[in-house]
């Protein structure tokens, strides 16, 4: 029998599936939001049904949005000319804090993967190569793609 009430262990359990979450880790949280005032808890509970509610992918770019187009994708002051893949949305954020890219993206939501089972297929591949194939046949191709992969073998292999 488990010194540990079910709500609790279930808790734990649910923080140690979490990417980087071992299970002191999953504990740690646990026992702190147990501690913690109630609003704090809720708030944590809130925020999580949130994102599951009302965030999406981005219809064009495959961005984090809270609606069919992202604020990138609707942004009228962005380089359409420039296109920069990324793995995944947190490489946005990531290049947005850098203020240096102006233009468009494009999220794949992952990497080339053979020993985990992802192929081109389990990416936005496909869909890039439309983006990338209707402009061109608009006329007015991208000047410039910038593959901006991790630099580990995988994301080389993406790219």
């Amino acid at each position: 029998m488990s010194a540990l009430v079910e709500p609790v262990a279930r808790l734990i359990e649910a923080f140690s599936r979490l990417p980087g979450i071992g299970p002191k880790t999953a504990q740690r949280l646990t026992y702190h939001l147990l501690r913690a005032p109630e609003g704090e808890a809720r708030t944590l509970a809130a925020a999580l049904v949130a994102v599951r509610d009302e965030v999406v992918f981005c219809d064009l770019c495959f961005n984090i949005s809270t609606g069919p187009r992202c604020p990138i994708c609707l942004d009228p002051g962005r380089d359409d000319d420039r296109l920069c893949v990324v793995e995944e949305p947190l490489d946005v954020l990531a290049l947005e804090r850098t203020r240096v890219m102006r233009g468009r993206y494009h999220v794949l939501h992952g990497a080339i993967s053979p020993m985990d089972g992802i192929g081109p297929d389990r990416l936005r591949i496909r869909e890039l190569l439309a983006r990338v194939g209707e402009r061109a046949g608009e006329g007015s191709p991208y000047t410039e793609i910038i593959l901006a992969t991790n630099p580990t073998l995988e994301g080389e292999a993406t790219a």
